[in-house]
């Protein structure tokens, strides 16, 4: 009987994940991964980058990062190969750094801890067991610093990993010509 319960649980984890993209409505509880007003499955709504601006993006991931259309092109990109979570963790650190309120930065902090550090997370980010031990202690008090090396970690992977992915995407590809 154990098992029927936790047969569901995993099909509603499943089902909220596969929600969560869908329903990017501001009052939603995902709407800290995405502080862009853009939804990610439109680029177009933010400026269409030049071919010579798409051409730097090869060597730079933080200029891809730094690009709001970059940014939403390399997100698809992730979404259509069921990579996303590294980019949206990078993209959650990244505003929770900007966080002023300590009580925010609390709320952040843990809101990013469920979604992609804890065991079982709907998207849990591949980092080593020491980056994950220093993240945990750095959370007993949340500061601007908590997540930055499991952040750069996760930026080293996708510079390595997604990126030359999807330079050789067809995603890409429409933006050089």
């Amino acid at each position: 009987s154990d098992l029927s319960l936790l047969i569901p649980s995993c099909r509603a984890k499943e089902i909220k994940t596969k929600l969560g993209t869908l329903l990017q409505k501001p009052d939603s509880t995902i709407d800290f991964i995405i502080p862009y007003p853009e939804k990610p499955e439109k680029p177009p709504k933010a400026q269409k980058p030049s071919p010579e601006e798409a051409l730097q993006w090869r060597d730079s991931l933080e200029k891809l990062l730094q690009n709001p259309y970059g940014l939403a092109s390399f997100r698809s990109f992730l979404r259509s190969e069921f990579s996303e979570e590294n980019v949206e963790f990078w993209v959650a650190c990244d505003d929770y750094k900007k966080t002023k309120s300590p009580l925010k930065m609390a709320e952040k902090a843990k809101k990013i801890y469920e979604e992609f550090i804890q065991t079982e997370a709907p998207q849990e980010v591949n980092i080593d067991h020491f980056t994950k031990a220093v993240t945990m202690k750095n959370l007993v008090e949340p500061s601007p610093t908590s997540f930055d090396m499991a952040q750069k970690r996760i930026f080293a992977l996708m510079e390595k990993d997604s990126l030359p992915r999807f330079v050789r995407s067809e995603f890409y590809q429409e933006l050089i010509k």
